[in-house]
């Protein structure tokens, strides 16, 4: 049975949690914190402590490796590999939508073959990041950038699923709230699986560990959709 660490710091919420062959045991969640730095590591600790699992005794550290904010997932991503260079444990890499989307439909009553599943992160502004899931889960649009304007979700989802016929658009993360003022598909439902949370990325991180499906610690990096918005102070030097 895996013992796994499990670290989501991909969107405003930052949260750890412990589970065991894919029963989460402990979870710590802070929605809306001003640094994931400051707090994630005092999670990890209330989850040791709340599980009776220590660190060493883990099989495994799980993070959500993105899209999402780009310094939240750097602080993720180097706590995720300082525990697994320190107490040499494999690293996992979950996919931050995919998570959400097996939330959704886990989330779901009378699923039917015909569904398909968007999860989505709001992206700032009128953009979305978003992917496209069947029923199955299966891929059938890989996370991509949607500026919401005219139609555009509805090309998306004709660009994606060609001639098949579909049932329900299930809509999860914390898109939704854009995405739903903006009634973008009279059969779109919107999942109230709203926010990420390390608990969302139990299956899929159990999956990963039973096909031994780890990363180069040393060259993972997480998926940021994009590079940071830096910019350089024009005052003069003196």
């Amino acid at each position: 049975m895996a013992k796994i660490l499990l670290i989501e710091t991909s969107s405003e919420v930052c949260s750890a949690a412990i589970a065991e062959d894919g029963r989460i045991l402990a979870l710590s969640e802070m929605a809306d914190t001003p640094s994931h730095a400051a707090v994630l590591t005092l999670q990890i600790q209330a989850c040791v402590e709340q599980s009776g699992i220590a660190l060493a005794e883990l099989d495994a550290v799980a993070i959500s490796k993105g899209p999402g904010s780009y310094t939240a997932l750097r602080v993720g991503a180097s706590v995720a590999k300082g525990i697994c260079y320190a107490l040499d444990k494999p690293l996992l890499a979950v996919d931050t939508l995919k998570s959400l989307a097996m939330a959704a439909k886990n989330a779901e009553k009378d699923v039917t073959p015909a569904d398909l599943y968007v999860p989505m992160l709001d992206a700032r502004r009128q953009e979305l990041w978003l992917a496209l899931y069947d029923e199955q889960l299966q891929e059938l649009s890989p996370a991509q950038p949607l500026i919401l304007e005219n139609n555009s979700f509805e090309v998306f989802l004709q660009i994606n699923t060609g001639n098949r016929t579909f049932g329900r658009v299930v809509l999860s993360g914390n898109g939704v709230i854009k995405a739903g003022s903006a009634q973008i598909s009279e059969q779109a439902v919107i999942s109230f699986v709203k926010k990420c949370s390390a608990a969302y990325l139990t299956d899929l991180a159990e999956q990963a560990f039973q096909v031994a499906d780890f990363q180069d610690i040393a060259y993972f990096e997480p998926y940021y959709m994009k590079p940071p918005n830096i910019t350089t102070s024009a005052r003069t030097p003196f």
